[in-house]
């Protein structure tokens, strides 16, 4: 049962009366969907449609929520939230002792939170607080999400730079298209109402290790011949996570054009569990 902190994570504790009603209106998830012992996906975006902050989203009481989100990233967070808050009966905190806890595998200890971004056999889990053995590093974390094609923020897309279908929030649960209005909602809406999604998350295979660097902004194209399809994100090994123009990659596919990283060929594969596949250029055909 593989298990480590996740230093770089911060709770952010929202709670009161209208906590619930207050998050329904700005967020993408739909609250009333989240069930005990389990932990969505969900962003808050701007109003043409981007994500401005992504984050896991559970239930910690009958009226407050917990939101799993980026250290870096938290007072901006904090700050936004009050922004919308008005009138509204609800507090923000920041729950800076309590440690972010990400596992996988076995029996999950007691407390913990199924991650809905991942496909059920993967077990994967996030604990908030004591109580696990932390036995991973993070090279085995990272492994494990681009195993599966998750995404986040900073180390694999830039925030507001991206819209919810382009990491596949509107295949996992991180968005409603039926729970009514929020923040950003008329864009996804008619994104997913015209199929016009041009950009997924996509796990990179090479037969090789894939180039990594340390110098901050780098990025390495995915090509095909001289045109470029998509950037790597995460690095573990000889995989990694990018996130591509489907059309691109289909038509490069068509044509018999060998895909590369520096020179490097890779292949290109769409997570399982989110029933896409690159047919016809596409990104909304699913698998046959």
């Amino acid at each position: 049962m593989p298990a480590l902190i996740l230093p770089d994570r911060n709770i952010v504790q929202v709670d009161g009366a209208d906590a619930g009603h207050f998050l329904q209106n700005l967020i993408t998830a739909n609250l009333d969907a989240i069930k005990p012992g389990e932990v969505r996906p969900t962003a808050l975006l701007t109003p043409q449609g981007k994500i401005l902050f992504d984050f896991l989203i559970s239930k910690s009481t009958d009226s407050g929520y917990l939101c799993d989100i980026r250290a870096d990233q938290t007072a901006d967070f904090i700050r936004r939230l009050t922004l919308y808050k008005l009138r509204a009966a609800v507090t923000f905190q920041t729950a800076t002792d309590t440690p972010v806890i990400a596992g996988w595998d076995g029996n999950a200890p007691e407390g913990a939170l199924s991650d809905m971004r991942f496909p059920q056999e993967a077990h994967v889990w996030r604990l908030y607080g004591i109580g696990s053995v932390l036995d991973a590093e993070r090279p085995a974390w990272d492994a494990i999400r681009v195993a599966h094609g998750v995404a986040e923020s900073g180390s694999d897309f830039a925030l507001s730079d991206v819209f919810p279908h382009d990491v596949l929030m509107d295949k996992n649960g991180g968005v409603d298209f039926r729970k009514g209005c929020y923040v950003g909602q008329e864009v996804v809406s008619r994104m997913q109402h015209r199929g016009t999604a041009r950009r997924r998350v996509a796990t990179v295979t090479a037969e090789s290790e894939l180039p990594v660097t340390s110098e901050p902004g780098t990025e390495f194209d995915i090509r095909a011949g001289d045109k470029s399809v998509g950037s790597l994100g995460t690095i573990s090994g000889t995989s990694a996570l990018a996130i591509v123009r489907t059309d691109r990659v289909a038509d490069a596919l068509a044509k018999d054009i060998a895909l590369t990283v520096e020179g490097i060929p890779v292949t290109l594969t769409l997570p399982g569990w989110a029933g896409l596949s690159f047919n016809n250029g596409d990104p909304n055909t699913p698998d046959a």
